[in-house]
């Protein structure tokens, strides 16, 4: 499958996980105690899928050849990407910590809130700027190569099945917070 096509769908998945981390912080601080234990598995979605998964295809992977077939990394649009991988990092961490010791609403919603709208304005930068640019310069055979890539980069960094569990953790999440 096309590499881009793949990270264009994980992006799909990643902003209903972010979405529904948004609905349980706000059960969790009303009190329901089975929304704190969900926050935690959604902080892990966050950190397995998220960044460990799809972060490390476009890291590994996408941006290296992005690189080699000039779109720049320094200066450029993969070097901002990059940066905002990190910040990112620096979010799900505050939120495990947060978790951690119970401050939900002092220390978990600030960085869900900067989690959330850092991983927005990345994601429509990737769709709308860096996919189309990479779509150029890479031809379909390449994207395709790519994305065989991917596969065993998630079954190396996940371990097999665990893509598919994380789609079924977040089914059974939605159920509960519609």
């Amino acid at each position: 499958m096309n590499a881009i096509r793949i990270l264009e769908h994980e992006h799909e998945a990643i902003l209903f996980g972010i979405g529904l981390t948004e609905k349980a912080l706000a059960r969790a601080l009303e009190g329901d105690a089975s929304a704190k234990s969900d926050l935690g598995e959604l902080v892990d979605f966050i950190r397995g899928f998220a960044d460990a998964c799809h972060h490390g295809k476009e890291e590994g992977i996408l941006f290296p050849a992005l690189e080699k077939a000039g779109i720049p990394n320094a200066g450029g649009p993969i070097g901002q990407m990059l940066a905002e991988h990190v910040q990112g990092r620096t979010y799900v961490s505050a939120m495990r910590a947060a978790l951690a010791s119970g401050e939900l609403r002092t220390s978990f919603a600030p960085a869900l809130a900067g989690y959330a709208a850092l991983l927005r304005a990345h994601i429509e930068k990737e769709n709308e700027v860096l996919f189309p640019m990479g779509e150029r310069v890479l031809d379909a055979a390449a994207l395709e190569a790519l994305g065989a890539e991917f596969d065993v980069h998630e079954e190396t960094v996940m371990g097999k099945g665990e893509h598919e569990r994380l789609h079924a953790m977040l089914d059974r999440l939605s159920a509960r917070y519609p």
